[in-house]
């Protein structure tokens, strides 16, 4: 009992910091938001308590409709982060050894030293009518006038995927590199095509890597407020816009809040769907 005595109160002493900061950061900002979500105002002063500001969300066509677009460009920014991240990481686990693999590890983590605000004011000064593109192609000759290329989805989605791709390489580097080269080298030596050999050794030592850098990116996208809205324009039209006009614009806080939490929820939601279909479990993931 006096051994433990000791292991325990050092336990407890190095767990502090991260309870601390869970609770403070996570976990009682949630409750009061909740707590303020249920709330009403009838008249100055006056509230009630009820699920009204939820209701709100399902009765108006314009913030589900907001939130089923904004979970669908997630789910596809997702999808296309995996297709580009996948053949990168895999070349830089398995092709490359080395100072070569150290270059391009570093030159997929450079853009993330600068803000991500400073990064979307990159791609607004490529893709503006005045900007380097458009001022390219018609140096070229290909266009006779200046091309807008922002403020619709495309626009968007390249910020979304440029804005997670290190969030997918990360996680498929680390588990690629886990692989033994010599299964591959059975597989084709038994006769498998590169094609079978990728859905049957790679992808499925990758699994957890794939899962876990989905998720990740998929709750970046959906959560994103700066790229969407700045590349996307007022026509925008992604939730988080949705959140901000309530809390900002509004001063509608318990609208607000109740829209932060649906986010929660319902992001949750679709990430338990994602892993139920890919059969994958949160442990496995993290392991």
């Amino acid at each position: 009992m006096t051994q433990q005595s000791p292991f325990r109160l050092g336990l407890i002493l190095l767990m502090a910091p991260l309870l601390i900061w869970l609770l403070s950061l996570i976990i009682i900002p949630h409750i009061d938001m909740f707590i303020l979500s249920l709330q009403e105002k009838v008249a100055p002063r006056v509230y009630e308590t009820g699920f009204s500001n939820y209701a709100e969300f399902f009765t108006e066509p314009l913030y589900w409709n907001t939130f089923a677009r904004t979970a669908l460009m997630s789910i596809l920014a997702t999808a296309l982060t995996l297709l580009i991240g996948f053949p990168v990481s895999y070349y830089i686990a398995k092709m490359v050894r080395g100072r070569v693999r150290m270059v391009l590890f570093l030159l997929c983590m450079i853009p993330f030293w600068v803000s991500e605000l400073v990064r979307t004011f990159g791609w607004m000064i490529l893709l503006r009518e005045t900007g380097v593109i458009s001022s390219f192609l018609q140096y070229i000759g290909l266009t006779d006038g200046p091309i807008e290329f922002l403020y619709n989805d495309v626009s968007i989605m390249v910020g979304l995927v440029y804005t997670s791709m290190l969030f997918m390489v990360v996680p498929l580097v680390t588990t690629l590199d886990s692989l033994d080269n010599s299964l591959v080298e059975a597989g084709y030596d038994l006769g498998g095509s590169g094609f079978r050999v990728l859905r049957k050794i790679v992808i499925p030592h990758a699994m957890p890597g794939i899962v876990s850098g989905c998720i990740v990116v998929f709750m970046l996208s959906l959560g994103n407020y700066l790229t969407p809205v700045l590349l996307g324009g007022k026509d925008s039209l992604w939730f988080t816009e949705q959140i901000y006009t309530q809390f900002i614009t509004r001063f509608n806080w318990e609208q607000g809040s109740a829209f932060g939490f649906l986010l929660l929820i319902l992001s949750s939601l679709i990430v338990w769907a994602g892993l139920k279909i890919s059969r994958q479990t949160l442990s496995n993931t993290m392991g």
